[in-house]
């Protein structure tokens, strides 16, 4: 097959998966992905069942690579804020997170809803808090084991304050909602080094 042809499959297949992803997306606006099936989303895309075997296993598997892609732009898109500023710190992480999640609004409502995957919810949470956790932790003398507490607080904190943003339609701005979770991490950090110098 020459580079033409390869770079035709190659555009076929790349639409193909966008069809299909924007399929279950729709019907993930109506219904749960246990009431979806397979033979629905070929139909919304107008593909046949062969072709999305052809690249998933399931359903499942089709949302797990939605998922997945989710992660890798966020983690992308900070990067890229990174790598132009020097002077980085975890409220404008935090905020460039929640900016993007703005910009894909649509998406992120239906992953990050509390009928979505919370398992994949915490990965994401866990995925920005890895990335500020030591511009905050950088100053504190807070124990290894107190830290991991504050972490499992946090992260599930994050999901719920994500939902409730997502549920009020992105009202208040990102700078905002990164300055909450900001404030709150370092609250309880500041919390904890009391206790512990009470002890």
């Amino acid at each position: 097959m020459n580079k033409m042809n390869n770079g035709k499959v190659d555009r076929r297949v790349k639409y193909t998966k966008m069809v299909l992803k924007e399929s279950l997306i729709n019907l993930l606006e109506q219904k749960d992905i246990s009431q979806i099936s397979i033979k629905e989303i070929c139909e919304v895309a107008d593909i046949n069942r062969a072709t999305f075997y052809s690249h998933y296993n399931d359903q499942y598997d089709l949302l797990r690579k939605i998922e997945d892609e989710l992660l890798n732009n966020i983690n992308e898109h900070i990067m890229a804020f990174g790598q132009k500023n020097s002077e980085m710190n975890a409220i404008l992480l935090a905020e460039k997170t929640f900016e993007y999640i703005k910009e894909n609004a649509k998406l992120c409502k239906l992953l990050l809803s509390e009928r979505g995957d919370f398992s994949f919810q915490k990965k994401l949470m866990m995925l920005v808090y890895d990335l500020i956790i030591s511009e905050l932790t950088d100053n504190t003398k807070i124990s290894k084991e107190d830290a991991e507490y504050i972490y499992s607080f946090t992260i599930t904190g994050c999901v719920g304050i994500v939902q409730k943003w997502l549920d009020d339609d992105l009202k208040k701005p990102p700078y905002f909602m990164a300055e909450i979770i900001i404030n709150l991490t370092v609250g309880m950090m500041s919390l904890l080094k009391e206790e512990n110098k009470l002890n």
